[in-house]
């Protein structure tokens, strides 16, 4: 069963060992409809409920918008690395100091909606040319010193697409409640 939360509201990531041919196909699929999804929920949205927290002290619905945008362009550049490089240590960043910047705090979502979809369309054709070989490369987080597999951070984004999602969802359904 799993145990969700107001930070959770899919699960945590479940870190597979395993990751099968379906688990793959599925993230990809995950992945390359993400901005379209995201698009769908924000697209005409009052600067208020844009305003709207996902829980108390949790991002807005803005702040997780551009968040997406970052972390995945970050995710790009690591699947990059990985592929061109033997098992690099990539460069983490701080994701919740990023939140703060002034581009974070943009109501404006359509610059970070536009780099979405041309980031995904770009990382989509990307992920659907990795062999078999490609996807049990790896790179490591030096935060954790976890080596992780290409196929395993495929579904690792699948999961943060749908985990961001949900949080937007989440805040719009609360309308308010946790600000």
């Amino acid at each position: 069963m799993i145990q969700t939360s107001l930070s959770f509201p899919i699960g945590e990531w479940q870190h597979p060992n395993e990751v099968s041919a379906e688990q793959v196909q599925r993230g990809i699929t995950t992945i390359a409809a993400f901005p379209d999804a995201v698009d769908k929920l924000v697209n005409g949205l009052l600067v208020e409920q844009k305003n709207w927290r996902y829980r108390p002290e949790g991002w807005t619905v803005k702040q997780v918008v551009h968040h997406c945008a970052d972390s995945h362009m970050n995710s790009l550049i690591r699947f990059k690395l990985a592929l061109t490089e033997e098992d690099p240590t990539i460069r983490p960043y701080e994701e919740d100091r990023w939140a703060l910047l002034v581009d974070s705090q943009e109501d404006d979502l359509s610059d970070s909606i536009t780099l979405l979809r041309a980031l995904h369309r770009k990382w989509t054709l990307l992920l659907r040319s990795l062999s078999e070989t490609d996807l049990q490369r790896t790179f490591v987080h030096p935060a954790t010193n976890e080596r992780l597999r290409l196929d395993q951070n495929i579904d690792n984004y699948g999961w943060h697409c749908a985990h961001h999602l949900a949080h937007i969802e989440q805040a719009l359904n609360a309308k308010g409640r946790y600000n």
